[in-house]
């Protein structure tokens, strides 16, 4: 089956040297045992490789720290065919609205910052593509470097994102994790606003908080239920190398789709259409 993928990470070079200055190490993938590419050229020719033998045809592509659009562009510029891209943004940073790329990746308990704020809806009303994190952040590879990671849960809930979406009917947003935590909100987000998006990427480790016990198979049934099968977007949270794309988080999301008993072409258009279809309108525009 065709895979379209929509939430990978691109740890360029940038991101490294971010991560060794605030470490105030020489460099950290010996830390952390991953490899550190030499160019975003580079790891954009890994991650064909990669993708090529997974059977994934196309990737958004996520820049990890703000400021780094220039290395997901190369990538993009090298593999038009199979790369698009969101890139972290901090709407707070001094110089935010000199150049907002068209797709931003917010993270508002991050950054610590309200969807409301005038600087949020201020970026947000130049972008076509907005993914906005909701939910538990929790970020492994910051604490296994030792590196605070002083986030605000308070600004996480999805319903901050609603009368943002209605307020701009043009801007797809995605919401990644099912809402990581959220899911009865992000439902209620997505049925509100029909240019809400849902992605399904990571573990979904979240499930854990649930006041009722459900699984994986129970999130998708619901989903499918509130919102259909056309904006659900299938993600793997891939990021790092040498062990590059997570086959096991595409296994498990395909197995708790059959045992939904999801049909072919909503699992087809899951795993691969809606991604594609998304990318085509906000290119069209």
């Amino acid at each position: 089956m065709e895979i379209a993928d929509s939430h990978v990470h691109f740890f360029s070079p940038a991101f490294f040297r971010s991560l060794a200055d605030q470490k105030k190490a020489p460099e950290v993938g010996g830390l952390l045992g991953w490899d550190i590419p030499e160019t975003p050229e580079s790891l954009a020719d890994r991650w064909v490789a990669e993708m090529n033998r997974h059977n994934v045809t196309r990737a958004m592509l996520i820049a990890s720290i703000p400021n780094d659009s220039a290395s997901v562009n190369a990538a993009v510029a090298r593999y038009p065919d199979r790369f698009s891209s969101v890139s972290m943004f901090n709407p707070l940073l001094p110089d935010a609205l000199d150049n907002v790329p068209q797709g931003i990746f917010l993270f508002p308990a991050m950054h610590r910052y309200s969807l409301h704020d005038d600087r949020a809806r201020a970026v947000i009303a130049q972008a076509k593509l907005v993914y906005v994190h909701c939910g538990v952040l929790s970020v492994g590879f910051r604490k296994k470097l030792g590196l605070p990671s002083p986030f605000d849960v308070s600004y996480s809930n999805p319903i901050d994102l609603h009368a943002i979406a209605l307020e701009f009917p043009d801007i797809r947003f995605v919401i990644p994790h099912f809402g990581a935590g959220y899911f009865r909100e992000a439902l209620m987000v997505a049925d509100l606003c029909p240019n809400v998006f849902l992605d399904t990427s990571s573990s979904n480790s979240w499930i854990k908080y649930q006041p009722q016990a459900i699984t994986l198979a129970d999130v998708f049934r619901r989903a499918l239920d509130v919102i259909g099968p056309n904006r659900i977007l299938f993600g793997s949270d891939s990021s790092w190398f040498p062990r590059g794309w997570v086959q096991g988080v595409h296994d498990l999301q395909l197995q708790a789709l059959q045992s939904a008993s999801v049909n072919p072409e909503m699992i087809r258009a899951i795993m691969s259409e809606n991604l594609k279809a998304l990318i085509s309108v906000i290119s069209a525009k």
